[in-house]
């Protein structure tokens, strides 16, 4: 199946050019900021920067709600059972708590794939949503939690004020809360804003797929059955199969072993836990079947793979 693209935003030709000027400033901006290949967290909390020198492997991760910019280059994403490739100049939103992986794609020394992208904040959506008096989203709609599209100049220059900030350390605590509630006034008046009000609005039937999935965050170890879950989200069991798969690309059983395969990783490599103490605190009494799962999902068996982290993590 061919990866989906980004959605084309029709505007006028000055914008177009606006719109390569301010992705000048910010690749400029980008490589004084990240002078290695890396992940940079920034003094901004929600903003991540991103450069690649190379065509790596595909990196595994469980992101949480995001807005991702790229800058420079291109992007092949993997969330939940679905593709997506996005350019220079768009922007990849994800509405809620999903297995990702990505490939940034081309990426050179002379020429590295350049990107930014910021978590986003739930509750600002929720007010936001409600201040901008837009029509209340209907509650049965189903929705893909990914979208792609075309950025426009207003929102790439959100994002840039957001960048030239990091150079004045001492305004950032009064500064970046405005901007970042700027940014997502941009983002829920452009084409991702029908699936922030969907899975952001309570009542809706999106929501309560997202609340379900902030439930078993919060209950990894307990055993999990369908019909369950189908109590919590009042919904019949193939109500919620349905809506589930539509928006993460996933059966709640196959998210449920991401959620939990990720999670374990996260404890072994960042809180030193033992793969036996891992696979217990996530929900699994079988440690052989935790290796089996583990390697099939990440190509090498939990000492292995968190061996090679550890190494790649010390440079």
């Amino acid at each position: 199946m061919e990866p989906k693209t980004g959605a084309f935003v029709c505007m006028p030709a000055s914008d177009r050019d606006e719109l390569v000027k301010i992705n000048a400033k910010l690749k400029e901006k980008l490589l004084q900021h990240t002078q290695h290949p890396g992940d940079y967290q920034t003094d901004i909390e929600s903003m991540i920067l991103l450069r690649r020198e190379f065509v790596s492997s595909s990196e595994k991760t469980f992101e949480k709600p995001l807005a991702a910019f790229v800058i420079q280059g291109s992007k092949l994403s993997y969330f939940g059972g679905r593709e997506y490739f996005y350019k220079e100049n768009q922007c990849l939103v994800a509405g809620l708590d999903m297995p990702a992986s990505f490939k940034a794609m081309p990426a050179t020394p002379e020429e590295p794939f350049l990107s930014v992208f910021f978590y986003l904040d739930a509750k600002l959506i929720t007010e936001l949503s409600m201040e901008m008096s837009q029509k209340s989203p209907s509650k049965n709609v189903e929705c893909e939690g990914v979208t792609v599209a075309d950025t426009d100049p207003e929102l790439l220059d959100a994002v840039l004020r957001l960048v030239n900030v990091l150079d004045k350390p001492e305004q950032i605590p009064i500064r970046a809360p405005m901007l970042l509630r700027e940014l997502h006034y941009f983002l829920l008046l452009g084409p991702y804003g029908a699936l922030l009000r969907q899975v952001n609005t309570l009542g809706t039937q999106n929501n309560q797929i997202v609340q379900t999935i902030a439930w078993l965050r919060q209950n990894l170890a307990q055993p999990v059955r369908v019909d369950e879950l189908a109590r919590k989200a009042n919904m019949s069991t193939a109500t919620l199969h349905r809506h589930f798969k539509n928006l993460t690309g996933l059966s709640p059983l196959q998210y449920i072993k991401h959620l939990r395969l990720h999670e374990a990783q996260r404890l072994m490599l960042l809180e030193n836990e033992r793969a036996s103490n891992a696979a217990l605190a996530v929900g699994y009494e079988s440690i052989t079947q935790f290796n089996r799962e583990y390697k099939t999902m990440f190509g090498e068996p939990p000492y292995r793979d968190i061996s090679r982290r550890r190494e790649n993590l010390l440079g």
